[in-house]
């Protein structure tokens, strides 16, 4: 498959990407982050290929929890405390065959649909 999207399927913004992906006959395969926790070394080259910023979810109840010395933290500490908890990734998560194209989704977005839609190199 070359299309990954992980998240949670109680997140309404990932229901409503793949209610999208559905409509437009878009192929994927869903990863649910809260029973298949994505490992260190997965977060790691998500990290490299998107940055760790747009990688948190800062919306949710874990980030706030979290001191405010997460303002200056490393992406090496970002990884670490991704691999700890996925609810701090920001969801969903779109790979295309192995490579992490983009994270959230709204419908509205152009350049996003183009990279979803995009066919599949190999």
């Amino acid at each position: 498959m070359a299309l990954t999207v992980y998240g949670i399927p109680t997140c309404t913004t990932c229901k409503k990407a793949l209610q999208w992906l559905d409509q437009n006959a878009i192929a994927y395969d869903f990863v649910d982050t809260k029973q298949h926790p994505p490992s260190r070394a997965l977060i790691a080259d998500w990290v490299a290929e998107l940055g760790a910023k747009p990688l948190r979810n800062t919306s949710g109840q874990v980030y706030r929890s979290l001191g405010e010395e997460k303002q200056t933290w490393t992406e090496a500490q970002w990884i670490k405390a991704f691999a700890a908890n996925a609810m701090l990734l920001k969801r969903p998560l779109f790979v295309q065959q192995g490579k992490a194209i983009a994270v959230g989704f709204r419908p509205e977005s152009q350049a996003l649909q183009a990279l979803l839609t995009l066919p599949a190199e190999g």
